[in-house]
């Protein structure tokens, strides 16, 4: 009960908070929230990535570890993603949201404060949060945006558009920069830092805006409540028989549990209404999957700490 309300106040509150100003601020001003969305997509999604790649410092022996583990339960939920899908027989809009939904993962603005809020007297827990979003942000970006893509466009077209994301090029520039170690001038610094910090406001806000517009009935669906299940209990059950299969213990286990347990990231839903594909339910796979991880990510958290002492 004590993890639960923690995580809750904490963690859920403060992005529920942003939602609802988005919300209210949507019913006022009724924002065009495609040009809001690219606003996300074009300047503040690939300022956040950069600024994080550029900054974070990453030891090899651990990267290895988390490397190894993300491979395989990316990989696994990505399968899992494309058969439920089939099973569901979902058209492709409806697959590729879907599918990213159950494959990316909340582990910025969410995932880092519990790692903080839990391994306060152990660095490392957080330091494989931050190597986690930077696999996400590359999955995100990868993966997830060539489903959106594909299920509007085909062939030469998805390579195309992929190819002019500007957070493609925000990914090789950040990685470039931290390996070869360069240095930014304060004066080009300075703005993308600012432009980075803003980027979980503005996108929340973003996603609250269009949650204003759903009827909250309309999230009683089917492809919601598998969405969900399979982000939050299946995908953690999954990630459990990876660690005992990579033995992994410690810190290191613990972390990457709980991790897996994070709800559907904020990026799908921007992503997908940026190019305009089943933009309502990803929102409402957002918003459905951060409200129920109160509950499933305290219950992962209580039996990480009895599994990896």
């Amino acid at each position: 009960m004590m993890y639960l309300s923690m995580i809750f106040f904490q963690i859920v509150a403060p992005i529920l908070v942003l939602l609802v100003l988005g919300a209210v601020l949507q019913r006022k001003f009724a924002f065009n929230l495609k040009a809001l969305s690219q606003l996300i997509t074009y300047c503040f999604m690939p300022a956040a990535v950069l600024v994080n790649l550029y900054e974070t410092s990453i030891q090899m022996s651990v990267l290895a570890q988390v490397g190894v583990f993300i491979v395989l339960f990316i990989g696994s939920q990505m399968i899992l993603g494309h058969y439920f899908a089939k099973w569901m027989k979902l058209d492709r809009q409806e697959a590729a949201v879907f599918k990213n939904s159950v494959v990316l993962i909340n582990s910025g603005n969410y995932g880092i404060p519990v790692a903080q809020m839990i391994f306060v007297t152990q660095p490392i827990g957080v330091a494989i949060q931050v190597i986690l979003v930077i696999f996400q942000n590359m999955t995100t970006y990868t993966y997830g945006l060539y489903n959106l893509i594909s299920a509007t466009k085909s062939g030469k077209e998805i390579v195309k558009d992929f190819l002019k994301m500007p957070i493609i090029h925000a990914l090789i520039i950040g990685v470039l920069l931290n390996v070869l170690d360069i240095y930014i001038p304060q004066m080009l610094y300075i703005p993308l830092d600012h432009v980075a910090e803003g980027f979980i406001a503005v996108a929340l806000i973003t996603l609250g805006a269009q949650l204003s517009q759903i009827e909250m009935r309309t999230m009683l669906n089917k492809t919601i409540f598998i969405s969900c299940f399979t982000r939050l209990i299946i995908g953690p059950a999954v990630a459990l028989l990876i660690i005992f299969a990579l033995q992994l213990d410690g810190v290191v286990a613990q972390s990457l549990f709980i991790a897996s347990a994070f709800p559907t990231s904020r990026n799908s839903s921007s992503l997908a209404l940026e190019y305009d594909v089943q933009s309502d339910t990803a929102a409402q796979t957002v918003l459905f999957s951060t409200i129920i991880s109160c509950i499933t990510v305290t219950i992962v958290i209580y039996l990480s700490t009895i599994l990896f002492v």
